[in-house]
């Protein structure tokens, strides 16, 4: 099959009594159901005047309607998932921003986006389902009038299905446009890294405003005609019985969420026994090998670490299942676009040497939208720069060092935040750390770190900053160690460098 193609034809893989979408306590959605509901959706919004290139922008909490919602408002209109825990005046910027034509909510909604469509004259349509549909099931709850869609019926490959903002924390977020053979391209990336068939079933804790859990959890598993069993979100209180319940093959999450999870293992050690999974996957930031080993060790099965991004509609590379080679600390080999190491003439450099990651292939967006300034600083030579720095070994893994803009400068040396985490990880006491820069009123920046100990271990500042110190050089040790119960996360659970020492009262 053409790797060129829409969501409606990625969805076509499916057998028609086989479940798409499940979730706790909801009969499963089987994917004639879902194909079912793709073409009504987009029916439905033509009546309402809104087709292909319109922007429809959704804020609906975490679960199977979010997940159906873009799967089918996509097939025939923009999508664009916002964050339902933003403030009005936030749902108001991204709303101008994106140009939005429509804001999809849940009815009864209470989401300050209702206010702040209404602000910016965008359409509500209120959605729901019935007490006995099936999960992801819904329905538009008004009646349309006599509009007409100025390009009614199903988009085509490139017509753009999703649009994200970057996260960015230092300038205004830029909008990314991702096209059905982006997205479908990518899903399949996944599907043959993961060895995905319809006897997988994906347990989702991942938000689906994100491009995380929107490709891998949910495009790649149902492209691949397996299902996705849609959770209200994470909650390491309730992931035991979610996985109890959905008996899934395989999850993926951030490193952060792994963590909490090993947290509440040891009293649920049954479930893990009575419900194997095949493999986990971790993606969207680095993976400390001392949690992977300790996740390995815990369900008995492999820990596959992948490096993906927005702008690539997910997935860049991924270390390979076994009986393939792994290798802790690397993100592994390609898997989908070509990867390589670039320097700042634009040059590809060798393996073993250390410069930018840049990616190209049919899954990478074909730039920023309304911004030429930051297409012509992240596209070389056809490349995307991606704005980590990494080197790849012989065997074509690649280890990311550092994301350009973190790698603190201290008076001229150039020091790796991960290379200070990686040796505070092998402390006992510690449990998680991020190291970042913190302003420095002669040096510029200098070293700091935010750690947060394990339960019923102790460790001080003084004994931290020994325990670096007699593993690297003196002007890598962080000046300022600091002891927290919980380290600021963003959005999607991440660890956030930069703008953490504003955050922690470091200045900056």
């Amino acid at each position: 099959m053409s790797n060129d193609i829409t969501l409606v034809q990625l969805m076509a893989t499916g057998a028609d009594n086989s479940p798409a979408l499940s979730a706790p306590d909801l009969e499963p959605l089987d994917f004639a159901g879902l194909r079912s509901l793709q073409l009504d959706t987009v029916a439905e919004l033509n009546a309402r005047g809104i087709g292909r290139d319109d922007r429809v922008a959704i804020v609906l909490p975490n679960g199977p309607m979010m997940a159906a919602s873009f799967i089918c408002i996509a097939c025939g209109a923009t999508t664009a998932p916002l964050n339902p825990a933003y403030r009005q005046e936030e749902f108001e910027f991204y709303l101008e921003d994106l140009n939005a034509r429509a804001l999809i909510v849940e009815r009864g909604s209470e989401s300050p986006a209702i206010d702040a469509a209404r602000a910016k004259g965008v359409e509500i349509l209120f959605i729901d389902r019935h007490a006995d549909d099936p999960a992801g099931k819904f329905h538009f709850c008004d009646q349309p009038g006599d509009a007409k869609a100025a390009l009614p019926g199903l988009a085509q490959a490139s017509d753009v299905a999703l649009i994200l903002h970057t996260s960015g924390t230092t300038s205004r977020p830029k909008i990314v446009p991702l096209s059905h053979a982006n997205l479908s391209q990518s899903a399949n990336n996944i599907q043959q890294s993961l060895g995905l068939t319809q006897t997988d079933c994906c347990m989702n804790i991942m938000p689906l405003f994100h491009i995380h859990g929107l490709v891998a959890a949910i495009l790649a598993s149902l492209g691949a005609g397996g299902s996705t069993y849609c959770t209200p979100g994470f909650s390491a209180l309730a992931f035991f019985s979610w996985l109890d319940d959905a008996a899934p093959t395989w999850y993926t999450a951030v490193p952060t969420m792994h963590q909490a999870i090993l947290q509440r293992s040891s009293r649920n050690l049954d479930v893990i026994k009575r419900r194997p999974l095949r493999f986990i996957r971790s993606c969207s930031s680095a993976l400390p090998t001392q949690v992977m080993a300790a996740v390995e060790s815990c369900f008995n099965v492999p820990v596959i670490e992948a490096y993906a991004m927005t702008e690539s509609a997910h997935q860049m590379t991924s270390n390979p299942l076994p009986p393939k080679k792994r290798k802790p600390g690397t993100v592994g080999i390609a898997a989908g676009p070509e990867v390589a190491v670039m320097d700042d003439a634009g040059n590809i450099l060798a393996a073993g040497e250390t410069g930018e990651v840049v990616i190209r292939g049919p899954n990478v967006t074909s730039g920023y939208e309304n911004n030429p300034k930051a297409n012509a600083e992240n596209f070389t030579h056809g490349w995307f720069r991606t704005g980590d720095q990494g080197v790849m070994d012989e065997d074509g893994y690649l280890t990311i060092t550092g994301r350009l803009k973190e790698i603190i400068n201290r008076a001229g040396e150039k020091i790796s935040p991960r290379e200070i985490d990686d040796v505070l990880m092998d402390h006992p006491a510690v449990e998680q750390v991020v190291t970042f820069a913190m302003p420095h009123e002669k040096l510029g920046e200098e070293v700091a770190a935010a750690v947060v100990l394990r339960q019923d271990m102790n460790a001080d500042e003084q004994e931290l900053r020994a325990f670096v110190a007699s593993r690297i050089a003196g002007f890598k040790v962080p000046k300022k160690i600091l002891l927290l119960d919980e380290i600021p996360k963003g959005a999607t659970g991440k660890l956030q460098r930069i703008g953490l020492a504003r955050t922690l009262g470091l200045g900056g």
